[in-house]
């Protein structure tokens, strides 16, 4: 990083944090305490209103916050910007009511002649095969505001066997194979569970009490409060690096991939009434899968290839 972006950063960074030490900067910007003080002087010449205090609780002040000038982005964060933009093109549903090509109008108005010319040369040497989005999901900033304000929702859910209501906590959500998914707690099953968000017809903001503090949940590790019922099936697969592959790319909190003498298996638990669904899942390894166990599983996916033969 360049000594007038570092700068440039840190001038925000005290800014922030009002009262920081020299370890601070250090472990922020990865320099050295000789580097840091030295930027510290720098800062002190342009006028950031810097105080020191010594002894052991001391450390570095600042008088009073500063009018900070507008962030500003070098040419390989603004390259950089447009290809996270990319993903965004093949969904017709964003949170916050916003379109991409509203984002993208805007982004390319505001860059110098010769940075669009640049921009224009990517569009014609890289190529973005995203899954497009599938079906409507018109709530999705409802459910991403609860998640934020820790609230819980009355929502309406549809699926092909029936729709019914359930009062649940989001955590957060998440696009996959071209699908809006909310990973919540349902306060209604008193469990974690995965929704798909078109399949959400209605929400209603409640005022229940939250059952979970999502200050102590990360989005990636949401999975680990799922827990199995006591009518729970266990399930053990034998896959080949094929099926790992296809595994990484979609996977589901009732399972977990785990190598056992140099061989790969996917081990998980289906509900009952989950059947048909991890049948279809595991139909999309194809011949990279095994069923190990259950001897029941592996019934219902001869049943349903069987089924596809006679319909040929």
């Amino acid at each position: 990083m360049k000594k007038s972006e570092r700068l440039n950063q840190m001038l925000r960074f005290i800014n922030q944090k009002q009262r920081f030490t020299l370890q601070d900067l250090m472990r922020e910007f990865h320099i050295s305490k000789r580097t840091a003080l030295r930027d510290i002087s720098s800062l002190e010449e342009i006028g950031a209103p810097i105080y020191v205090e010594y002894g052991r609780y001391g450390g570095y002040y600042l008088l009073n916050q500063m009018t900070l000038p507008p962030i500003s982005f070098n040419s390989q964060e603004i390259y950089a910007l447009y290809f996270a933009m990319q993903a965004l093109s093949s969904f017709s549903d964003l949170p916050f009511q916003v379109s991409f090509h509203s984002i993208h109008e805007k982004f390319i108005n505001a860059l110098a002649e010769k940075q669009r010319e640049h921009i224009e040369r990517i569009k014609d040497r890289v190529i973005f095969r995203n899954t497009e989005q599938i079906k409507e999901s018109e709530h999705l900033e409802t459910l991403l505001l609860a998640a934020i304000k820790n609230e819980v929702l009355n929502i309406s859910y549809q699926t092909p066997q029936r729709e019914g209501t359930r009062s649940i906590q989001p955590i957060a959500i998440y696009a996959m194979k071209g699908y809006w998914y909310c990973q919540a707690y349902d306060v209604t099953k008193q469990a974690y569970r995965v929704f798909r968000c078109d399949r959400i017809t209605s929400v209603e903001i409640t005022d229940i009490e939250p059952l979970i503090d999502l200050q102590e949940i990360h989005v990636h590790n949401a999975h680990s409060l799922w827990k199995p019922s006591e009518k729970a099936v266990e399930f053990k697969c034998l896959i080949d690096q094929d099926g790992v592959e296809h595994f990484q790319q979609q996977q589901f909190p009732s399972m977990e991939l785990i190598t056992e003498n140099k061989s790969n298996y996917i081990v998980g638990w289906y509900e009952p009434n989950e059947l048909e669904f991890i049948v279809k899942y595991l139909v999309s390894f194809g011949k990279s899968i095994n069923i190990i166990e259950p001897a029941i599983l592996k019934e219902h996916l001869r049943k349903y290839y069987k089924d596809v033969l006679d319909n040929l």
